[in-house]
């Protein structure tokens, strides 16, 4: 029996995908629930798994766009499976590669013998070559007798200094669709946002003192868990979003639709570039929470098996630029989200204290509004409450017993 595999539907709203690797080979024996290809959408990367067993027969090729139902392989199911022995394509693949080799070395061109032809332009090249002003002499001839054919003079590129010697490679290739949505959403977000960002720094002592005194137990207690810098931030976050409910609102057309919950977007890195899973209902969460769940997202994004609804529903995101180095940025809003707070990296700085001058880890904190929805005093005053969290943690977001807040 011929079993056609259609494109299951990744999620709600999203009518097509991009083969972007196919995981077997045409004629492969696949065995069921096997990932066969790797396809990318909108959103996400999902791997589709064989339904059935047997010999495959791929009907779309890697880049090739389908539509959500389309078949783009058959599986017979009736087809054996080889005993020790390659798949049929492997053993074609292996006669044929003989072949391959000799005509990849085969043709070389012959030796141009010298004429008056080579190096001349033909007339259609000498116009083009005039336009660009490129002197004939430094353009190669691969026409007749050498002569300068008018593919040659659209070719040629005009020097641009002495040549070093070192490589002028270029290469070509096609983003991912996840990558493509990425970048028009960012473009989006420039354009049609009302985007403004606010600075502010944090001293990051306070919190640095609570995690060396509790991160071992914290670790222990919790099966390896980790007392992270993101807990902090996330508690510090939905306790302003509370404070400030406009952050914790987004536009619709001529409507604010303002939210009573936290669904706090944590942008992470993985290996099909940025993504960002969500954690639901952030303000319910207590600090192992917090920790646990970004773990797991964190986890499932860096082993491709995070999925459309993971990433969808966030009402305001964090992005930790500092993991990478970054001193300073303005963060881009998630759109139809309102805001975004960006984390930087930590560099000891001196300060004054008291009127005394003093080196503590300091970080700067950025806040990417859309001015649209969120005024000014919202902003900062918003920001200032993530700063006020983060530098007095133990009253602020422990209730002052730090051992209760993390669970020890």
């Amino acid at each position: 029996m011929i079993l056609e595999m259609k494109v299951p539907s990744p999620g709600e709203s999203i009518k097509e995908v991009e083969i972007a690797t196919w995981l077997v080979k045409d004629g492969d024996y696949v065995e069921k629930d096997q990932a066969i290809a790797e396809v990318d959408s909108d959103k996400a990367t999902l791997e589709l798994p064989a339904e059935v067993s047997g010999i495959i027969t791929l009907k779309a090729e890697e880049g090739d766009t389908v539509a959500v139902g389309a078949v783009v392989c058959l599986i017979d199911t009736d087809g054996a499976k080889p005993a020790g022995a390659a798949p049929v394509a492997e053993v074609a693949k292996a006669v044929e590669a003989p072949k391959a080799e000799v005509k990849a070395e085969a043709p070389k061109a012959a030796p141009v013998v010298a004429s008056y032809a080579a190096g001349t332009p033909s007339p259609a090249a000498k116009k083009i070559l005039e336009e660009k002003n490129i002197a004939p002499a430094t353009v190669t001839g691969t026409g007749k007798a050498g002569r300068i054919t008018k593919d040659d003079a659209v070719n040629a590129v005009p020097s641009m200094g002495t040549p070093t010697g070192g490589s002028r490679g270029t290469e070509r290739t096609k983003l991912s669709m996840l990558r493509r949505k990425v970048a028009e959403r960012l473009v989006a977000a420039k354009n049609e946002t009302a985007m403004l960002t606010t600075f502010n720094e944090v001293n990051m002592t306070p919190i640095n003192l609570i995690r060396n005194e509790y991160k071992d137990a914290f670790k222990a207690k919790h099966g390896g868990l980790g007392l992270g810098y993101m807990s902090f931030f996330t508690k510090a976050v939905t306790r302003a979003l509370e404070l400030y409910p406009d952050v914790n609102s987004m536009m619709d057309g001529d409507h604010k639709i303002a939210f009573d919950f936290a669904d706090i977007s944590i942008a992470v890195s993985g290996p099909k570039g940025l993504m960002v899973p969500v954690v639901r209902n952030a303000e319910n969460l207590t600090f192992r929470g917090v920790e646990a769940e970004i773990k797991r997202l964190a986890l499932r994004a860096r082993d491709g098996q995070i999925t459309v609804d993971d990433m969808t529903g966030g009402t305001f995101t964090i992005t930790n630029g500092g993991v990478f180095g970054s001193m300073l940025s303005t963060p881009i809003i998630n759109p139809p989200q309102s805001g975004i707070l960006g984390m930087h990296n930590i560099i000891e700085r001196p300060i004054a204290v008291n009127g005394k001058v003093e080196i503590h880890p300091m970080m700067y904190v950025a806040l990417s509004y859309d001015h649209r929805i969120i005024d000014g005093r919202e902003s900062v005053g918003f920001l200032v409450a993530v700063k006020e969290a983060l530098e007095n943690p133990l009253e602020l977001l422990m209730g002052g017993n730090a051992k209760k807040a993390l669970e020890l």
